[in-house]
C-alpha cells in the first residue's frame, strides 16, 4: 500500500514538473528579451531533467541520494513582490520575478508533501526535490536583483 502511494505521488510531481516546463516554453515564446529567453529555456530544462530523474526514481534506476542538497540563499523577493502581469512586453526583470514566484509554488508543493510523510526514502526525496526548486528560485531572484537594481558606476 505504502508503494502504490509513493508511485501515485511521483505521478502527480511528475505532472507538476511537465506543467512547469510548457509554463516556461509559453512564456519563452511570448517574449523578446535573448537574455530573459536563455533564462527560460535553462529552466525549462531544468523542469526536464527533474521530470527525467521523477520517472527513474518511480521505475527503481535512482536513489533519493542521486539528488543533492545544496546550501541555498533565499533572497525572499517572491515572498514580498506581486506577481508581474504576463504580458508580451514584459521586461528581463519581470521575466525572473514571475520565475522566481512559479519555483515559490512548486517549492512549497514539494514542501508540503514532504511534511505530510514520517521520515523515510520518500520524505528525503521530496525534501531534495523542494530544495532543487528553491536553489531555482535563488539563481532567478538574483537575476531579478540585478536586472531590477543594477548596479551604478557610483556603487
Amino acid at each position: 500500500m505504502q508503494e502504490k502511494k509513493l508511485v501515485n505521488l511521483i505521478e502527480i510531481a511528475i505532472e507538476r514538473e511537465e506543467a512547469a516546463f510548457a509554463f516556461y516554453m509559453d512564456l519563452y515564446d511570448k517574449i523578446e528579451d535573448k537574455e530573459a529567453k536563455d533564462v527560460l529555456e535553462f529552466l525549462a530544462g531544468e523542469e526536464k531533467k527533474h521530470k527525467e530523474f521523477l520517472i527513474g526514481y518511480r521505475d527503481g534506476h535512482f536513489s533519493p541520494d542521486a539528488l543533492q542538497l545544496n546550501e541555498v540563499v533565499d533572497y525572499r523577493i517572491a515572498e514580498h513582490l506581486e506577481v508581474p502581469d504576463l504580458d508580451k512586453d514584459m521586461e528581463s526583470k519581470d521575466v525572473y520575478l514571475v520565475a522566481a514566484h512559479r519555483e515559490l509554488q512548486t517549492y512549497n508543493f514539494y514542501k508540503a508533501l514532504a511534511d505530510l510523510h514520517p521520515d523515510g526514502e520518500a520524505k528525503e526525496m521530496l525534501l531534495k526535490m523542494a530544495n532543487q526548486e528553491l536553489k531555482h528560485k535563488e539563481k532567478v531572484e538574483y537575476l531579478y536583483a540585478n536586472t531590477a537594481f543594477p548596479q551604478t558606476a557610483g556603487g
